[in-house]
């Protein structure tokens, strides 16, 4: 017990630096030339690689888990797949900020809907959460639609909130299948779903030599390393931990676009920003207390 205490620290520094390395996922794709959806391709491509070759080289997979846990399995790596392509093209078309403060409303959207999904109360303080997130996304959404912004791009992260929260709620239906695993299971089928929606749309990229490096890094660091930090983290820390730390990843990627891409936001922006990341932060701890 004193062991694993001591080692707690170190599980938490793992996962920090996770959500950190998640939090630059718009900065490198900004750098690459491509459209969103095939950055995404590579992304799922490389990281869905990766984790496979881990839980092969680990023991392999779970077949009976795998057989019981089939198709949520399927529809959460579908719904991570559009997740992606949809962020990613709102990084593109809005920005990185606000495309990011949008997403991150999704978890909001699994936790309105617990009820019916669920079958969960929504006591008052999750109400509460809510609210306070409604309100931060008009704050973002109207500051878009009325400051002469990409309104396709807003269109574009809602879809990615959608989405993020079906992913949410397959997952939800995972319990046999280790985390490793669904995270490797789950990027190769968002591949697959990617592949068919790249051919069928924008057709398959043709790399710069100067998008090499960022699609490398989009994929062995971003996907491969980040996920395998993630669920190392994941495996070892108390829930409530997990779910806060989790809001690094917005903040950080609020960090990194103003450092790095010298994006701007206006003071009703900020404040949407702050009850965004605040609603959803307090949504998690009196959903987990």
């Amino acid at each position: 017990m004193k062991e694993q205490a001591r080692s707690l620290p170190v599980y938490y520094a793992i996962y920090v630096l996770a959500m950190l390395i998640f939090g630059t996922n718009g900065y490198v794709a900004s750098n690459i030339s491509f459209q969103g959806s095939q950055v995404v391709l590579f992304r799922t491509l490389i990281g869905g690689a990766l984790l496979t070759v881990l839980v092969l080289l680990r023991g392999g997979f779970d077949s009976s888990a795998l057989r019981a846990e089939a198709l949520p399995l399927l529809l959460g790596g579908s719904a991570l797949g559009f997740n992606w392509i949809a962020l990613f093209e709102a990084f593109r078309l809005l920005n990185v900020s606000l495309a990011t403060l949008i997403y991150y409303a999704g978890p909001m959207l699994i936790l309105l809907f617990s009820p019916l999904l669920f079958h969960e109360k929504l006591t008052g303080p999750k109400i509460l959460a809510l609210c306070v997130v409604a309100v931060g996304l008009v704050c973002i959404s109207g500051s878009i639609a009325f400051g002469g912004m990409n309104t396709i791009g807003l269109v574009t992260a809602l879809v990615s909130a959608l989405f993020y929260a079906s992913l949410i709620a397959f997952n939800k239906q995972i319990s046999r299948t280790s985390g490793m695993q669904t995270a490797a299971i789950e990027l190769d089928t968002a591949f697959v779903v990617v592949l068919i929606y790249v051919m069928l749309t924008v057709g398959l990229p043709h790399p710069k030599p100067s998008d090499i490096p960022y699609i490398a890094v989009m994929g062995f660091i971003n996907t491969g390393l980040a996920y395998l930090l993630y669920f190392s983290g994941l495996q070892e820390l108390p829930a409530q931990s997990v779910a806060l730390i989790s809001y690094v990843d917005p903040v950080s990627a609020l960090l990194f676009s103003f450092l790095l891409l010298h994006e701007t936001m206006t003071s009703l922006q900020i404040f949407g920003a702050i009850l965004i990341i605040g609603g959803a932060m307090l949504g998690e701890i009196k959903n987990r207390s």
